[in-house]
């Protein structure tokens, strides 16, 4: 048991009878509140020691995670067809490593509704008679900055999609809800009374007691050595106890799910890397009241709550250690050695903003390995390597909050073929390989706990793990002043800055001899990362407008390399017949066409959204978003007949597109053949000599609606042609472009997007893309009958664009809205904004988003496009509702781009 180093405020342990009273009465209390509870822990039921030879579900790890996967998955009769496999003990660990929050309200929708599952499965289980240590003490955030206020007003107004109740507090009112919190510095906060604690220990117990009631096989203290697979999918796990034979095989082994990967057959890539995670524990303070909430300091990076009459403190530092270095892990959940020194940051802000702390006596300062992803999101779904082998890791000292919900998601998603709810930002699909290396994934441990607590500002960035995927021509766009965004590991220019060009004298970033040692101890090359650290008009916001206005008005080159590519052929019309069935769209196209389509699951939402050219009589490209390079890869691959080849050529090309009304003219120097509409007309493709390169393919088209030409170059001719497009670019005013710019010309056009707009359970019928599926057709596809009934009975969810009024909001004034944004019709919650940008053609904002006619039960009614006639609709930003008209058509928009809007400053206090 240590001190607090350095630190002589912690008085010295005492016990006296009044102190002995006050603790007395409460844990009387406390007992009193569950006296006809069942603690599981005093209630275990038996495990086996005996592995059947086959089941049909095995699940490794024994947390809480595991014990409510097994649990959902007998509540749906399959109790006797489970076996639940944990190397240690039940909960082991997580009676003394686990901080117990459940905090529901989350930065995302999936992680909220995760959170609230959770809740109500404790809930049932108490209902049950366990005791699960539940109590809604409620959670009071705190601010020390107006950009956290700013993050907590968009938390409070995204609060009524879930119906969750939450308040904004001023500074006073702080205090009001825990006195504890020395308020002097805040500027506010939030309350979420919703919030609570519970034991995770006892969750896990009585949910692992509730899964062998109902027949599920338990064996503890068994080793899983081996996972095998037989013709793409789980075939048998073999143990310390024997070789069992499966179906399907959940890998939830918490920090040891990248090493289960590991050990699978072929290896599953579990992208994870454990972090020290510290948690102070004091002995009984006197006086400390049962009800205090969970108070969360961001800004300061530390959380406390009670603990039976105890403080339990604990934090994320902006910068974290990582754990295991070595890469050996212990075979049981042990805690790692004390380090005062770096503990010492948080131990400050703890003091700092709970003053009574000072008072108590340390108990112990715990030092546990949580697992932490490299974007800091869970890692759920099916894996890509192996059919029926589902993942559930990284959940970044989240896990009791997060674990019911989980289970129920992963239970739901093996017995019914799909999650209750589109996951895409937490699918295990948005990762790569090479997020899976080992020296990778140490750097970017150290940056990724704390982003529990950063600012949630959009379009966040990391600055570890950075220029690992880069095209040819990354060298040119980083001295033409690129600000990079990362993408599935890819650089990708957000936007351009106007500045003067970086040095490239030390290798192709210009790093000099101080930067290249830091690399080599393991920090990141430094490279001009694109930030957005506001909430307001961002700081890119001028580079991104002269951009945009030159794809409008002129012509501007954009890097497309980042896009997913997939190459298709067969000896005969096999990948004809394949991607039909794949494709609501007609893909049997002349050749050298291309068609936009999606790939539908049975339930008619997007598996992925692409566009399709026909290279030759059996063979095609697929160009899909570069986040759906693995889950477009994987989609194909499961389906994917033997006569039918299947490659991910994204590495392999460098693709560039030009774009604006003066593209045809810079690709006319650059080429030989005919560019009129008759030769090359839109949405065709060709193989063109570009200067002296020979057979770039050129596709007449853009994905932003722009007139242009991408051109797929092989990477070895990447830096001619892009050389040849500068120079001859500089007769016509050529401007590189970033996302930024080309995500708003595209929202201008109305486009969805897929992983924004566009998901699993979005079908083309709800965002108006009817048109691209053949229906009309008699040529079966996947989905093609939940189509067709919305087509007979309707929809219930709507795509439109809102036009904000910039009379009422004023851009360069007023928050800007980011995405995730509520909409109200008539005064009354109907939808959610998906994605937005600034409409540099219409000088006002634009949101992108779903609406629904909801019951009085919030159950969503068929609905038409009578529902925004006459009707006034509102977006929720920060806090404040802003007017919008909705439209279902995208404005007409004028030739030329107005860059700087009227003054309507003047005239919006006039109105006010």
């Amino acid at each position: 048991m240590g001190r607090l180093a350095g630190l002589t405020a912690l008085r010295k342990q005492y016990v006296n009878s009044e102190y002995r009273k006050c603790y007395s009465t409460y844990i009387r209390a406390a007992v009193q509140a569950r006296r006809d509870l069942i603690n599981a822990s005093e209630n275990r039921r038996p495990t086996t020691t005996e592995l059947p030879e086959s089941t049909k579900i095995v699940i490794c790890g024994g947390g809480a995670q595991g014990a409510a996967i097994a649990y959902k998955l007998a509540e749906y009769g399959l109790g006797e067809d489970v076996v639940l496999i944990e190397q240690g003990t039940l909960g082991g660990g997580t009676a003394t490593n686990a901080t117990g929050l459940l905090g529901v309200l989350k930065l995302n929708l999936q992680e909220t509704r995760i959170a609230m599952t959770s809740t109500k499965l404790y809930r049932q289980l108490e209902d049950r008679g366990w005791y699960t240590g539940l109590k809604t003490c409620g959670s009071l955030y705190v601010a020390s900055t107006k950009d956290r206020m700013l993050q907590y007003k968009r938390m409070q107004a995204s609060s009524v999609q879930y119906g969750l109740e939450c308040k904004i507090l001023s500074q006073q009112e702080v205090k009001e809800y825990c006195g504890l919190v020395n308020n002097e510095d805040l500027v506010g906060g939030l309350w979420v009374p919703g919030d609570g604690v519970a034991n995770p220990y006892e969750i896990c117990l009585a949910l692992a007691n509730e899964a062998m009631d109902k027949g599920v096989r338990v064996l503890e203290n068994c080793q899983v050595n081996k996972v095998n697979s037989k013709n793409g999918a789980i075939h048998s796990v073999e143990t310390s106890f024997g070789t069992v034979k499966c179906q399907v095989f959940v890998n939830s082994a918490g920090f040891w799910s990248r090493h289960v990967g590991a050990i699978s057959y072929p290896a599953v890539a579990v992208p994870i890397h454990p972090a020290e995670h510290y948690t102070l524990h004091t002995k009984p303070v006197p006086d400390l009241p049962p009800d205090t909430p969970v108070v969360r300091d961001l800004d300061n990076h530390i959380y406390f709550r009670e603990n039976e009459g105890r403080f339990l403190a604990g934090g994320f530092e902006p910068k974290a250690k990582p754990a295991y270095q070595d890469d050996v892990l212990p075979s049981d959940r042990r805690e790692l050695e004390e380090d005062w020194d770096h503990f010492h940051f948080l131990l400050e802000k703890i003091l700092h903003r709970v003053p009574t702390i000072k008072s108590a006596l340390l108990e112990k300062l715990n030092n546990s390995a949580e697992a932490f992803s490299p974007d800091g999101k869970w890692v759920l779904g099916q894996a890509p390597e192996i059919s029926n082998y589902y993942v559930a890791a990284g959940m970044r000292s989240n896990g009791i909050a997060s674990a019911g919900g989980v289970g129920t998601l992963i239970a739901d998603w093996i017995v019914n073929g799909r999650p209750p709810f589109d996951l895409y930002g937490l699918d295990i699909s948005r990762c790569l390989g090479m997020h899976n290396n080992k020296r990778f994934l140490r750097d970017r441990v150290k940056e990724v706990p704390g982003l529990n607590c950063a600012i949630d500002y959009p379009h966040p960035e990391f600055n570890t793990g950075r220029a690992l995927r880069t095209s040819p021509i990354f060298p040119r766009l980083l001295n033409a002043g690129a600000q990079f965004g990362q993408v599935m590991g890819y650089e990708r220019p957000m936007y351009f800055k106007l500045a003067k060009p970086q040095s490239l004298d030390l290798g192709l970033l210009g790093i000099d001899a101080q930067e290249e040692a830091e690399s080599s101890q393991g920090e990141t090359i430094k490279l001009p990362i694109s930030i957005t650290d506001s909430f307001h008009r961002p700081p890119w916001f001028q580079a991104a407008a002269e951009e945009f206005q030159a794809s409008r008005e002129r012509v501007t080159l954009c890097d497309y390399s980042s896009f997913a590519k997939m190459d298709l052929w067969s000896a005969g019309h096999e990948v004809v017949d394949f991607l039909q069935y794949m494709c609501s769209n007609d893909v049997d196209i002349p050749i050298g066409h291309i068609v936009h389509t999606g790939m539908q699951n049975q339930w008619g939402g997007y598996e992925n959204d692409c566009s399709v050219a026909r290279l030759a009589e059996n063979r095609y490209m697929l160009m899909s978003p570069s986040i759906q390079q693995m889950r477009s890869y994987t989609w194909l691959k499961r389906h994917l007949p033997k006569e039918v080849v299947l490659e991910d050529v994204t590495s392999l090309y460098t693709a560039l597109c030009v774009m604006g009304p003066f593209s045809r003219a810079l690709v006319a120097r650059l080429t030989s053949t005919s560019l009129d509409s008759r030769t090359f007309p839109f949405f065709t493709c060709r193989y063109l000599d570009i200067a002296c390169a020979p057979d770039i393919l050129t596709m007449n088209m853009t994905h932003t609606g722009e007139l242009g030409y991408v051109f797929y170059i092989p990477n070895e001719f990447a830096l001619h042609v892009y050389n040849s497009i500068i120079e001859a670019g500089k007769d016509f005013g050529l401007k590189h472009c970033g996302y930024f710019a080309m995500r708003a010309v595209r929202i201008e056009k109305f486009y969805a997007f897929w992983g924004q707009d566009l998901d699993s359970y979005t079908t083309p019928m709800e965002c108006g893309r009817g048109f691209r599926c053949k229906m009309k057709s008699d040529v079966p596809f996947i989905g093609r009958e939940a189509l067709q009934d919305q087509l007979d009975n309707g929809v219930k969810k709507m795509f439109v664009m809102l036009l904000l009024d910039p009379v009422d909001h004023h851009s360069d004034l007023d928050p800007w809205p980011w995405g995730g944004e509520s909409i109200y019709r008539n005064g009354k919650f109907c939808g959610t904004v998906t994605t937005t940008s600034y409409g540099f053609s219409l000088a006002k904002q634009i949101c992108l988003g779903f609406l629904q006619d909801l019951d009085e039960n919030g159950n969503p009614q068929y609905i038409t496009a009578d529902f925004i006639k006459n009707a006034s609709f509102e977006v929720d930003i920060c806090g404040t509702l802003y007017p919008a008209q909705a439209r279902l058509n995208p404005p007409v928009l004028p030739k030329k781009v107005m860059l700087e809007g009227p003054d309507l400053t003047t005239q919006r206090h006039q109105t006010s």
